[in-house]
């Protein structure tokens, strides 16, 4: 029994820990945006049902001593696959989609072990079952995602930070052999314990266990069903909220791993005991959580990033306890334990295939969050609804009772919101019409009481059935109002592997102020007029008083070599004179395309122009020195900050590309995320003097002055040279912000090192 549960729970925690490992080596070469990481997800999902197949097949096909010599070939296998560390070949050439590029990445370098790791706790707990036949297997599962949790857990916080990637992914490897080692043991004493005697009395045990069991019955269609959804929408939700967070601030390990431990928390938890998941109060709770989520993404960028993810992370752990929770009530007869499993996985990888491949081509927008929460609704209802012990009043009075006024709390702020938003009564009888709410409610509570009629009624669970019903219906019109209110004045929209584009039209009726807008997730990534005159001017963070702006005007004159990460709708190309040469490096091409067909910033552009597909980093790499006058650094997900670009590594990259007195400027522009300190330290270390240019909005004054210049948004440009003569530029000098004191306290980032707990706005 020790041998099997250590080896459970080493198999888990080395499952669970090269996860990140993985995602931290690629996600440099993919762009480092969302998507490689959801890509990743879904790979994982997948081996894990590839290794419960396995595992399910094994244990219904195979003799147990053909079991034990088929898992000691595969360990035997994985271990010559060893090491996982992929080769520099797997760097992607250009731009485009990278979903199955990654996907074959992670096959070759580790498909193998992982299949096998996967395979080790349905199977170690089929083997458990046969040798002791009346004890449950189940809390072993418990067992392995303790042990996956703590790998999520010790990665960001200790591995992450005393280890290269190289170190771990040999750490993880001298693991792997010990567990093989451990697996092996317990496969020689399966095949040793597992005579035809033995094997027929476990059978024999099994049956009486089973006639004994109430679980001994055929799960049923509806049962198998269920065993494939709920993980389904756990997963499905999982997927949704780690990419909502990490577009709007960094892909990194803490926020790929804090909701994956939470998912894994609500499998231990129900999958431990049955004290820890009682269902009245999770449906509740599940109320309270979708409403929650529901109000943050009404609230979008007005609602601080410690509040989003707190919100977010907190909804999707009670809602993985609902859906965990109902699938152990589900859980089968120990005979039915690897096809149950085999379920568990093959709903984790359907909602990680919906996420990662039929999202994108089936949304414009992350709507996948939206039926993910109506999705687990719908299922606690019909888990609530299906209940057998219907007769028994008292045990759906209470939450009946609750939801009715739950419902009625719910129609009165409805009410209060529909008279903010639209004039259709006055505020009198607005109010008015909430009192006769609630009375009515007194009305209907005093008659019943009044006629004794509360304890005689004996439909309870009808009336909860009905609540829940129609809150399914209110969840759904707030999601639908939600996605339409986002998707207003928008004329074009795409979605691919690096997120969401929108093109917005704005002041159609007024020609002379008429313009368009590009939104990258749902932070303006350019704006630009449309009337002839104004098309040229440089806007939102780029004005004539930003420090871009500046930079510009005191390069030396002449034919000037321009370098720029990042796109956007290309209004650097304002600045750029005849003679000049602007190189753009730009990773999604949806980004492009809209550049040149929806915006004519690259059009007008006098200078000669040169797109480069791909991720800025690799193609500047692989590039002879471009002796660049200027590179700038613009590139960014949303508001979420693409941290292989900010490293020291990264920084000698582009010094090899510079001329000898040029310079780099680094848009540190964010909501969430304060990458001063950063960028400071890697020009101290690099030799660099650094000038920071802040601009407020109120900086920018209008040409009309009935007009403020809306257009002009604040911004933080900071620019790095070795150019004393540059730095010390009269009209740098004069918008420069005074030098940063609060760096020592930010460690310097590299490719194996990068924090952004310390740099999160408050």
């Amino acid at each position: 029994m020790f041998a099997q549960a250590l080896t459970i729970f080493l198999g888990a925690f080395l499952l669970f820990q090269v996860q990140p490992l993985m995602g931290k080596f690629i996600l440099p070469w993919f762009g480092g945006g969302p998507g490689v990481w959801t890509t990743c997800l879904l790979f994982f999902q997948f081996v894990l049902l590839g290794g419960y197949g396995y595992a399910h097949w094994s244990a219904r096909q195979l003799k147990p001593r053909t079991q034990a010599v088929a898992h000691l070939l595969l360990l035997v296998a994985a271990l010559a696959l060893l090491p996982i560390t992929p080769g520099e070949s797997w760097k992607p050439r250009g731009g485009g989609d990278p979903t199955w590029q990654i996907l074959a990445l992670l096959t070759v370098c580790l498909g193998l072990p992982y299949l096998v790791l996967s395979a080790t706790g349905p199977l170690l707990q089929h083997w458990f079952s046969r040798r002791h036949p009346g004890a449950s297997p189940y809390r072993l599962y418990a067992l392995s995602n303790t042990g996956s949790l703590l790998a999520l857990v010790s990665y960001p916080f200790i591995v992450e930070l005393h280890l290269t990637r190289k170190a771990q992914a040999s750490l993880w490897g001298w693991g792997f052999a010990a567990y093989a080692v451990l697996c092996g043991f317990c496969a020689v004493k399966s095949w040793r314990t597992s005579s035809a005697q033995n094997a027929l009395a476990t059978d024999a045990g099994l049956s009486a266990h089973s006639t004994s069991s109430t679980l001994n019955s055929q799960p049923t269609t509806l049962n198998r069903s269920l065993w494939l959804l709920l993980p389904a929408c756990a997963a499905l939700l999982l997927l949704a909220v780690t990419n909502k967070i990490c577009q709007d601030v960094g892909v990194i390990p803490f926020l790929w791993v804090l909701p994956l431990a939470l998912y894994l928390l609500s499998f231990i938890l129900c999958f431990d005991h049955p004290r820890w998941y009682g269902r009245r109060a999770f449906s509740f709770a599940l109320i309270a959580a979708l409403a929650m989520m529901t109000w943050v993404l009404f609230r979008g960028i007005d609602a601080s990033i410690r509040l989003q993810i707190g919100v977010l992370t907190a909804g999707l752990f009670v809602c993985c306890m609902v859906c965990h929770g109902e699938l152990y009530r589900l859980k089968p007869d120990p005979r039915h334990l690897t096809g149950f499993y085999l379920m568990i996985a093959a709903g984790g990888a359907l909602g990680g295939l919906f996420v990662a491949v039929a999202a994108p081509l089936i949304f414009r927008d992350y709507y996948e969050l939206h039926w993910g929460m109506l999705l687990c609704g719908l299922l606690l209802a019909a888990a609530c609804c299906r209940e057998t012990h219907a007769r028994n009043t008292n045990r759906w009075r209470a939450p009946a009772c609750l939801l009715t006024l739950l419902v009625f709390g719910g129609l009165d702020r409805a009410l209060a919101w529909i008279g903010g938003q639209h004039s259709v009564m006055a505020a009198r009888r607005l109010a008015a019409v909430r009192l006769a709410v609630w009375l009515l409610l007194a009305l209907i509570v005093a008659f019943w009481i009044a006629r004794r009629r509360f304890g005689a009624f004996r439909y309870w669970r009808l009336v909860s059935c009905v609540w829940l019903t129609l809150g399914l219906a209110a969840l759904a019109a707030a999601l639908w109002i939600q996605a339409n209110t986002s998707a207003r004045n928008v004329i074009a929209q795409s979605r691919n592997f690096y997120g969401t584009l929108k093109v917005l039209e704005y002041r159609k009726d007024e020609p002379e102020w008429h313009y368009l807008l590009l939104e990258h997730g749902r932070i303006t990534h350019g704006l630009q007029f449309t009337d002839a005159v104004r098309a040229r001017k440089p806007t939102s963070y780029y004005t004539e008083r930003s420090g871009i702006a500046l930079a510009f005007a005191t390069l030396p004159t002449g034919a000037r070599k321009i370098g720029v990460a990042g796109l956007g709708i290309g209004t650097l190309a304002a600045f750029a004179r005849a003679g000049d040469t602007l190189r753009v490096y730009e990773i999604n091409p949806a980004v492009q395309l809209i550049a040149g067909t929806r915006f004519t910033y690259l059009r007008d552009c006098p200078a000669k122009v040169e797109i480069v597909p791909g991720d800025a980093r690799l193609s500047l790499e692989r590039e002879p020195p471009q002796q660049f006058d200027l590179l700038a650094l613009d590139a960014f997900n949303s508001d979420a900050v693409p941290v292989h670009l900010l490293t020291r590594e990264a920084f000698e990259t582009y010094s090899r590309h510079l001329k000898t007195n040029g310079v780099i400027a680094v848009h540190t522009s964010n909501h969430y995320l304060d990458l001063d300190p950063v960028v400071a330290n890697l020009a101290r270390q690099a030799g660099y003097q650094v000038v920071t240019v802040d601009q407020d909005e109120d900086d920018s004054t209008a040409e009309d002055e009935d007009e403020p210049a809306w257009w002009a948004y604040a911004s933080t440009w900071m620019l790095l040279t070795r150019n004393e003569e540059f730095a010390n530029a009269p009209a740098l000098r004069a918008a420069a912000s005074p030098p940063l004191t609060n760096t020592a306290h930010i460690p310097l980032w590299t490719d194996d090192f990068a924090s952004l707990f310390q740099i999160v706005r408050h």
